[in-house]
């Protein structure tokens, strides 16, 4: 009868410990920032051939606990560590966060188009919660 509550209780622990593993150093962060920044912007522009979406300022940083954002004024936001990503796992954080340029929400309209250009989104995301 309380099983939901174990299972909702370890994704809370799993999302903490992968918070404090995500956030790197300093001197990290300088180290990878400027091959990010390349990296983001190639492949977003790439990525982006398949919807078109107009999205604004792209940033790179050293986050606690999220490998992407998308705020409500199309700014996209990635973790310096997505360029050490293998490329698909990095390809599925990009479409994600491009979706949500158009989709602010975590809809079924969103899942389609994150779809359209990542069939298999949902291994990629079980996979990209574990990594770090």
């Amino acid at each position: 009868m309380w099983q939901w509550l174990t299972v909702r209780r370890v994704r809370v622990v799993r999302r903490r410990v992968q918070s404090r593993r995500l956030k790197g150093t300093t001197a990290d962060y300088q180290r990878h920032k400027l091959r990010a920044v390349r990296f983001v912007q190639d492949r977003l522009a790439l990525l982006n051939q398949s919807y078109g979406f107009t999205y604004h300022r792209v940033t790179i940083r050293n986050q606690a606990s999220r490998w992407g954002s998308c705020s409500k004024q199309g700014n996209l936001n990635f973790h310096y560590k997505i360029v050490l990503l293998p490329p698909a796992l990095a390809d599925y954080v990009l479409v994600h966060e491009l979706c949500h340029v158009q989709e602010l929400n975590h809809s079924k309209r969103f899942w389609q188009l994150v779809a359209r250009t990542v069939p298999d989104y949902m291994a990629r995301r079980k996979a990209i919660q574990t990594r770090l």
